[in-house]
């Protein structure tokens, strides 16, 4: 198991439609919510658990969001420039692994926020991973403490933390923080082309290889303006 993981990639490439009219002049991850960007949110989050190295790709407005991060001082963080071909979530991953070496790293959407009790989540995130048993391990909310997420849940978990889908159940109990660790060798085997990171957890599961850690505080989706709303109330109230 890892204490500390200090290497991660920030998924920031998306197109933000369902934004409307807040990115219409901005990339979503310079979104603010509670008078800071989405992307600091992400990034402070990680540094916070000892991250010291971040590789965050850009597509959409990729020039602003590149300026903005070139501004901070810290942590270390090198582009993944997808300007030219959006490439998904699992594709975005697998053009960015030379920055990574065989170890763990984090990856995490950069539209998930949420509040701490206790211990901060990825530190736990950290401490709960075992490579020797698990190929991915994510943070998930109960869906009775998640905000601004457009679904009826992501998943089941069992009692040793392996995940399954909600299929054909009406709801699932956990919404998927946006958040994970794995290793570059869950992207062998992968198209060459834009793929989705599900096609890596679809071959996880069968194979109880797909694990979860359930979040102690709230977790806020920011995908919509409804959502931002709803994450700056929750980030008041703490």
């Amino acid at each position: 198991m890892s204490a500390v993981i200090t290497k991660a990639m920030v998924l920031a490439g998306g197109l933000g439609t369902r934004m409307l009219h807040l990115t219409e002049d901005r990339p979503k991850p310079l979104v603010e919510v509670g008078g800071k960007t989405l992307i600091d949110h992400v990034i402070d989050a990680l540094e916070a658990a000892g991250v010291s190295d971040v590789v965050v790709n850009a597509h959409y407005k990729g020039d602003q969001l590149i300026a903005h991060l070139n501004k901070r001082p810290s942590p270390t963080i090198q582009i993944s420039d997808e300007r030219a071909k959006l490439l998904d979530t699992g594709g975005g991953v697998k053009n960015a692994l030379g920055h990574f070496d065989d170890g763990p790293f984090f990856t995490y959407n950069s539209d998930f926020i949420w509040t701490e009790e206790g211990t901060p989540a990825l530190t736990r995130l950290a401490e709960a991973w075992d490579g020797a048993k698990m190929d991915a391990l994510m943070l998930l909310s109960p869906m009775e403490r998640t905000t601004g997420f457009d679904g009826a849940g992501d998943f089941f978990m069992d009692e040793a933390g392996h995940l399954s889908r909600r299929g054909a159940a009406a709801s699932a109990p956990y919404a998927w923080m946006g958040v994970q660790i794995l290793t570059k060798a869950a992207y062998a085997d992968t198209p060459d082309e834009p793929f989705s990171n599900n096609l890596i957890w679809d071959q996880m599961i069968p194979n109880g290889r797909l694990h979860g850690l359930v979040h102690k505080g709230v977790g806020c989706h920011v995908g919509s303006p409804d959502g931002v709303t709803a994450a700056t109330e929750v980030l008041a109230n703490t």
